[in-house]
């Protein structure tokens, strides 16, 4: 069958879930067996978002091929279970670039170059340049931003040519809208659904589906004041109202019929739905029984989005054993004050240090390894988690009290840690460190490869410094075992203590690679480490 081509668009304000309604789409699509991508445009100028604050822009999420890209692609991953490319999100960055690139190389044969038709047509060739990557039945694609933004408006302009480019019968267009509930008269307010849409049409872009975001299901009397006022069939008008969990909205819009009035508008034979798997994980989420306490001692915690994937990657190994995932954030800072630990730490069930940058608050995240490895507690560090492993283990078990990184004391004597001898000669920050999947293999006999069950892995990496290859012999004769290596370069991608409850430090990223349905090895084995301490504590 021809591709069929799904624009996603979002009106009122930002962070309305238009990602989240993505993935739920592609899942129901592809529970009734199309072939399904989904890509995501961002009206930004970073060419991505890899030098941009954790504070501003949540988690960078990194692809098989060495992508640096928004967190929606961690949804779509985890609700399609397909893995994506770097073509799979394209920035205003990106796009302008290669048309001022085009423009110097002289391929425009002298043309003044405009908004309309160059940097639009540079954005239908990035819709197109997705499906060279991987021919698919469905493309899906979301437009980041709000209907209105200035920067928003050539994906805009471009999404609405392309019909005339692919046919109108093989483009759908489906708009994301709030409706908000105002507590104090108990009803809900229409008019700036209507308004986004007015303004959308205005563009000459006329919504297929509207998805109304609220907290309480839209009346009937409700959607047929939508559907007179934005010219859109009453049925065409989806409830997607507030959940307590992300993986029930599939099965909520499952339920709104939305996969099926998408495969009326693009007139599709029906298929017949299989969601079967879905609704066995969504069972299980729904009964839960006990939980676990896991602390996070980060950098980037006052906005959760800085650790989304490792949040799912934590609830996925919940779901796999039954347990919720009690999650104890705790600012990494605060541990340099308090270098004992005790008050915040004696009452968790595991740790888990996240990656990051920089020297604020490594000290603090040193002392909380510090502290589970000296009174048993499950571990896993990840990327920076596992360089402050090293540096608190070579300090206080190698006793080399200036064990440090030289990302963060570059006069140290003692790097444990060290710059990669690729990054030494690198002077520009975006696009330039170890990122995509690397091969890895495994020692049998250790944690890892009980988790894993294999001998060879390959695992996502975004990162510029590794473990110094100097120290290697003493570290493991000391009795920390690097049970990870990646042989071509000799590279130490995992290290653990075999006489320990569980501890193992990764130097790649193995939360952008877990499932709903099936969670990573490494957080399966983490939190059922962490439930087996939880029991004998008690």
């Amino acid at each position: 069958m021809e591709t069929k081509f799904i624009f996603v668009t979002g009106g009122v304000l930002s962070s309305l879930g238009k990602g989240i309604c993505a993935a739920s789409l592609g899942r129901l699509l592809k529970s009734r067996g199309f072939s399904v991508t989904i890509q995501k445009f961002d009206p930004y100028i970073n060419i991505d978002p890899g030098t941009m604050n954790p504070f501003q822009h949540g988690e960078v999420f990194v692809t098989d091929d060495g992508g640096e890209t928004d967190l929606d692609l961690g949804h779509y991953e985890r609700f399609i279970d397909e893995n994506l490319s770097k073509y799979n999100n394209f920035t205003s960055g990106q796009i302008y670039k290669n048309v001022i690139d085009n423009e110097r190389k002289g391929l425009f044969l002298g043309e003044t170059i405009q908004v309309i038709p160059h940097v639009t047509d540079e954005i239908k060739n990035c819709v197109k340049r997705t499906l060279q990557n991987k021919k698919v039945d469905m493309l899906i694609t979301e437009i980041g931003g709000t209907v209105g933004d200035i920067e928003s408006l050539p994906f805009l302009e471009a999404i609405r040519q392309f019909k005339k480019d692919v046919g109108k019968e093989n483009v759908l267009y489906i708009h994301v809208t709030y409706v908000p509930y105002l507590k104090t008269s108990e009803e809900l307010k229409t008019k700036p659904t209507q308004h986004s849409v007015k303004e959308l049409r205005s563009i000459g872009i006329q919504p297929d589906i509207i998805v109304c975001r609220s907290e309480i299901k839209l009346k009937e009397d409700l959607k047929s004041k939508i559907s007179l006022f934005c010219d859109i069939e009453k049925e065409a008008i989806i409830d997607a109202v507030d959940v307590n969990h992300i993986y029930q909205v599939p099965l909520n819009l499952y339920e709104e019929g939305f996969d099926s009035i998408v495969m009326y508008k693009l007139n599709l034979k029906y298929r017949p739905i299989d969601l079967r798997d879905w609704h066995e994980l969504v069972n299980k989420i729904n009964n839960l029984n006990g939980y676990v306490k896991i602390a996070i001692v980060g950098k980037y915690i006052n906005l959760k989005d800085s650790y989304i994937s490792i949040i799912e990657a934590l609830n996925h190994a919940g779901y796999f054993w039954g347990k919720f995932i009690n999650i104890k954030w705790i600012n990494s800072e605060q541990l340099e004050i308090d270098s004992n630990c005790s008050k915040e730490l004696s009452d968790i069930d595991g740790l888990l240090i996240p990656g990051g940058f920089g020297i604020r608050g490594i000290e603090g995240k040193v002392n909380a390894i510090k502290y589970v490895r000296e009174n048993n507690i499950p571990f896993l560090g990840i990327c920076l988690g596992m360089q402050c492993a090293v540096i608190e283990f070579a300090r206080n078990v190698l006793n080399l009290s200036d064990a440090n990184s030289s990302e963060f004391d570059k006069n140290t004597k003692n790097a444990v840690i060290d710059l990669l001898y690729d990054q030494k000669q690198i002077d520009k920050l975006g696009g330039t460190m170890r990122l995509g999947s690397y091969p890895c293999t495994l020692k049998k006999g250790t944690k890892a490869f009980s988790a894993y069950m294999k001998t060879s892995i390959n695992e996502r990496h975004r990162h510029r410094y590794e473990l110094n290859n100097v120290y290697r012999e003493i570290i493991e004769n000391a009795g920390m075992i690097i049970s990870g290596v990646y042989q071509e370069k000799n590279l130490a991608e995992i290290v653990e203590i075999n006489n320990h409850n569980w501890f193992i430090g990764v130097q790649f990223h193995p939360e952008f690679k877990s499932r709903p349905e099936r969670p990573h090895p490494l957080f399966r084995e983490f939190i059922n480490a962490a439930i087996r301490y939880s029991q004998n504590k008690d």
